[in-house]
């Protein structure tokens, strides 16, 4: 059952780790580091953990993305600003975004702070031996307030568990077109925002749809068979099972009291309209299933 709860924790984290994509406060603190575009201020706001990283190591850790969009905004990202300045007014754009959705009196709640201890406790039990993009993130300094903490950790966490992805898919052999055309063929994403979003080709796509279909999982239109509904099911569970660990040592108790608290904020984004429909990483605004059911949604980080 620890994969299902991982999946349920997923559910309920991963709309407040979106912020940092989405939010104009995020958007208007890149402009004003001098970032070109918004490219340029995902890579850097991303990767800034990593300390300045080139481009060719961040295009591994995040996996999906076309080389050359990686290399427009890096390594010159790091020239407009030092990844310490980008990680301060990374802090500052999710002060300023959160207390803009959620109002003040919600981010000094005392109910906001145990969330963001009990999400701390989880993401500094999080097991990052080969995972480096959360093992950046675990090793930052603890934030002072409540509900940055809470975004940090929730930031690890996330990272955490798309580490795992990708080694999920590098174990089935899935390079970074392909596993976007079998997530985008089991309805989780739209095929044409992921293929434009990461600058991928028409090319590069067919020959990825066709690599699914020599193996069974795609048909001649490009629609999941039975195989590839069981093969992105297993990924999927595999995803599930290696983000197991930061929940199984935080406990049944805490990890139920932290999807609870988590609910009312993960709802107020996905309410805002600020993620769109068409995310790359498939969430929804359905209902969400309690830790340990087995009924809910999919979707993996990407």
């Amino acid at each position: 059952m620890s994969g299902t709860v991982a999946r349920a924790m997923w559910e309920r984290f991963e709309p407040v780790h979106q912020l940092v994509y989405f939010a104009p406060e995020v958007r208007e603190a890149a402009d004003g580091l001098g970032m070109r575009g918004y490219w340029m201020g995902y890579f850097a706001l991303r990767a800034a953990p990593l300390g300045p990283a080139p481009a060719a190591v961040v295009t591994g850790c995040f996996h999906v993305f076309h080389p050359d969009r990686v290399a427009r905004a890096l390594p010159d990202a790091w020239e407009v600003a030092s990844p310490r300045q980008v990680l301060l007014a990374r802090e500052r754009a999710v002060d300023a975004a959160m207390t803009s959705l959620y109002g003040s009196d919600v981010v000094a709640s005392a109910e906001l702070a145990e969330a963001a201890d009990l999400a701390w406790r989880a993401a500094q039990a999080a097991d990052t031996a080969g995972r480096v993009l959360s093992a950046a993130n675990q090793a930052l300094p603890r934030p002072a307030q409540p509900h940055v903490r809470l975004w940090q950790a929730v930031t690890t966490l996330r990272e955490h568990r798309g580490d795992g992805h990708v080694a999920v898919l590098v174990g089935r052999r899935l390079g970074p077109v392909a596993a976007m055309a079998l997530k985008s063929a089991a309805g989780e994403t739209d095929a044409e925002f992921q293929r434009r979003t990461r600058q991928w080709d028409a090319g590069p796509w067919r020959a990825a749809q066709a690599e699914l279909n020599g193996r069974g999982w795609l048909d001649g239109e490009g629609r999941l068979t039975p195989a590839g509904a069981a093969a992105h099911e297993q990924i999927e569970a595999d995803t599930d099972a290696a983000a197991a660990v930061p929940w199984t040592t935080l406990g049944p108790a805490a990890t139920a009291r932290l999807a609870h608290l988590l609910e009312p904020l993960a709802r107020t984004v996905l309410d805002s309209g600020i993620v769109p429909d068409a995310n790359p990483v498939g969430l929804t605004s359905g209902t969400w299933d309690p830790p340990g059911d087995t009924s809910g949604t999919r979707g993996s980080p990407g």
